[in-house]
């Protein structure tokens, strides 16, 4: 029982390593095959693309939403090598006082270990379902905002299409002229900044 707590630390804290919010910081800008035409325009030709990846990583909601799950996930981590330290401190003591125990006692206390183990287990696993859903939802709230604020500029700017550039997509070629991931970065993030802002006593 004592290899088991001692596994199931291990596998408490190599679970909650945070990789996917980095991924997302990743970019793909640079990787397209672009060109520099000083002639085209994106109003002339009403389509533009934004680099996803690029967007997403400078999206100031994205990083502040994210390290506030990465925070989370620390402050869990260290709740549960806390508890399953204690565990199996429980566990070695048991051993070194089980021989003046009765069989009923000895068998009683392997019980409730076997079920301080359990709830350990469970603890761990309700962790990683709660930040993996935290994970989930910001990213959908993150592609909510961002086609939201794609509608309103493309709208705003006579656009009949704004396509999504990503490594490996339906994209293999595309124009520089055409991209506007820097206006969508930051005017999606004024509009972020300014949503903070608390509106004025009436």
């Amino acid at each position: 029982m004592k290899k088991t707590a001692k596994l199931l630390v291990l596998a408490g804290i190599s679970a909650l390593t945070f990789s996917s919010c980095d991924q997302a910081g990743k970019s793909t800008e640079g990787t397209a095959s672009t060109e520099t035409n000083a002639e085209v325009s994106v109003a002339d030709l009403k389509v533009a693309y934004v680099l996803t990846d690029s967007v997403i990583a400078r999206y100031t909601y994205f990083k502040e939403k994210s390290a506030e799950i990465t925070q989370k996930g620390k402050n869990f981590e260290s709740e549960l090598g806390s508890r399953a330290k204690g565990f199996e401190q429980e566990v070695a003591n048991f051993q070194q006082t089980a021989q003046a125990m009765t069989p009923n006692q000895a068998r009683a206390k392997q019980d409730e270990l076997v079920k301080k183990e359990q709830n350990l287990v469970t603890y761990r696993d309700n962790i990683m379902q709660e930040l993996s859903g935290d994970e989930s939802k910001l990213y959908s709230d993150v592609y909510d905002q961002i086609q939201e604020y794609l509608t309103e500029y493309a709208e705003a700017n006579n656009l009949e299409m704004v396509l999504s550039y990503t490594r490996g997509g339906a994209i293999w070629y595309s124009n520089k002229a055409l991209d506007i991931t820097d206006i969508v970065v930051e005017g999606i993030n004024k509009k972020y900044d300014a949503s903070k802002v608390p509106a004025p006593a009436k």
